[in-house]
């Protein structure tokens, strides 16, 4: 039967198989730290001996009109000895942003507080020349780093610095929650995919001591560590994740603190949460080229480590495999055309349909963890549109990884912060609001377009397998561009 297929339908056969065995292989990946999380021991409660050590909070900003009060605020009002807390605004504003930090800076300055503000001659190195800027002026041996979406409560650092106890420990993370989830079907979608990051991924590496990363915020570092490790690194857009596998490389100890929550904002237009994709799964691209050989050369690492090292580092990848097994599952209709009957290739779509199952059991354990109020529908409802957003973000989400693979650089954009609590139309003011690339909306459109005639061709051969599939890729890319456009300012 398999004569009947020439050299490129074997072509389409083969690298479809390999492409979706790769997705399979991650999903897998992801059930370990599933089993993993269903195994977690209770934390066992740290207590910090004698007096308290001096903390030092590094607030990077760049242009953050919105929130910068509302972070310095929240921050000065952590419950910690004042004599033995610095904060640092590290401003490298270039708008409004600068004289509304300095007067906060001074406001606080005059309460008492020992709060300093600095301003960088030249924004060389982003939010990682930020930090190594101030890394030289901390007066702490511990170091709080918030992003500017962030709300910290008052107990964070009581709740944190017993855990350094052990002097092996160089983080600690904790988790993340949002203060603006229900804001709109985007922002519970995103809320739902980083709730899993946060409680499966996080907690299941931390059990059997696997890579973990910090999140760029909302954790605190030991000094010694950064500079052990060989402190902040600019040359990827992922300082964080970077920095992360450098000290655990250095047998640095990670704690990943679950209960502890750290409250922050979503994006909430489509072209600001294309902007933090773009940034996060870039940056995920760069450390993998930089930090995934050194994972498998090194001695000391278990093969089950570096494993999920390996899948940790190259999950981005993931947009890449989405988007060619759905590119290819479009001709590979063809292909199922003339192997008709062939319970090899009908087998084929098992592979997916077991990704799917594993990721189901992943998200559903998940939203049951954070929901106390469980609701079997609403968690239906967004599984579905978190794959939809998942498939149609992987043309914009590929090229980002592509671009870190190859070594593309691009400067480090910040996320749009809009610190809008009900105001679902008040975003268009925010001067920081960028619009979506329209060459890239046209080709998100033609995507929509291609599947959705797909499904026409698959009922025309009478093969029905691939349907639910193409309906997924056909409304999934569709929603991307609708929000793209509706989040697009005129």
């Amino acid at each position: 039967m398999f004569d009947a297929l020439l050299w490129y339908d074997w072509l389409v056969l083969v690298l479809y198989v390999l492409f979706l065995s790769f997705i399979l292989l991650y999903s897998l990946s992801q059930f370990h730290l599933l089993v993993s999380y269903w195994r977690k021991s209770p934390k066992a409660q740290a207590i910090w001996v004698g007096k308290l050590p001096r903390v030092t909070v590094q607030l990077p900003v760049y242009n953050e009109r919105y929130v910068i009060d509302r972070l310095i605020d929240s921050v000065m009002a952590l419950d910690y000895p004042k004599e033995l807390l610095e904060v640092q605004i590290l401003d490298d504003s270039d708008d409004k942003t600068s004289e509304l930090a300095g007067l906060s800076a001074q406001r606080w300055i005059e309460k008492g507080f020992d709060v300093v503000y600095l301003k960088r001659p030249q924004r060389s190195g982003f939010k990682a020349g930020a930090l190594a800027y101030g890394l030289e002026k901390v007066k702490g041996d511990f170091i709080a780093i918030f992003d500017a979406d962030f709300i910290p409560d008052p107990d964070f650092l009581k709740s944190v610095i017993p855990h350094f106890s052990n002097s092996k420990v160089a983080l600690v993370q904790t988790r993340w929650g949002h203060l603006n989830r229900n804001h709109s079907l985007l922002s519970e979608m995103q809320a739902f995919g980083l709730d899993a990051h946060f409680t499966i991924e996080q907690v299941g590496r931390s059990e059997f001591h696997s890579f973990i990363n910090f999140n760029g915020t909302a954790g605190v570092w030991r000094k010694e560590a950064i500079i052990d490790s060989g402190g902040w690194s600019s040359d990827t857009l992922t300082e964080d994740l970077d920095l992360s596998y450098r000290a655990q490389m250095k047998d640095w100890d990670f704690v990943y603190l679950e209960d502890v929550v750290s409250p922050a904002e979503l994006p909430i237009t489509m072209n600001a949460l294309k902007t933090q994709q773009f940034r996060w799964t870039k940056g995920a691209a760069e450390c993998a080229v930089k930090n995934l050989g050194k994972v498998w050369r090194s001695d000391h690492l278990s093969l089950q480590t570096k494993i999920h090292g390996h899948f940790h580092l190259l999950n981005s990848s993931i947009f890449i495999h989405v988007l060619v097994v759905a590119l290819l599952s479009v001709p590979f209709l063809f292909v199922r055309s003339k192997l008709e009957g062939n319970v090899l290739v009908d087998g084929f779509g098992l592979i997916f349909s077991l990704s799917i199952l594993i990721l189901s059991v992943f998200y559903y354990t998940s939203y049951r963890s954070v929901n106390q109020s469980f609701d079997l529908f609403q968690f239906i409802k967004r599984f579905m549109i978190f794959l939809l957003m998942s498939m149609g973000m992987s043309l914009h989400n590929s090229i980002a990884v592509l671009e870190g693979y190859f070594g593309v650089k691009s400067p480090f954009v910040r996320t749009p912060k809009f610190n809008l609590q009900s105001d679902k139309k008040a975003w268009r003011a925010n001067v920081y609001v960028r619009n979506t690339s329209i060459m890239l909306m046209v080709v998100e459109s033609a995507f929509s377009f291609l599947f959705a005639i797909a499904i026409l061709i698959g009922v025309y051969l009478k093969d029905y397998a691939l349907i639910p599939f193409h309906l997924l890729l056909s409304v999934g890319f569709g929603l991307v561009v609708f929000y793209s456009a509706k989040h697009t300012v005129e």
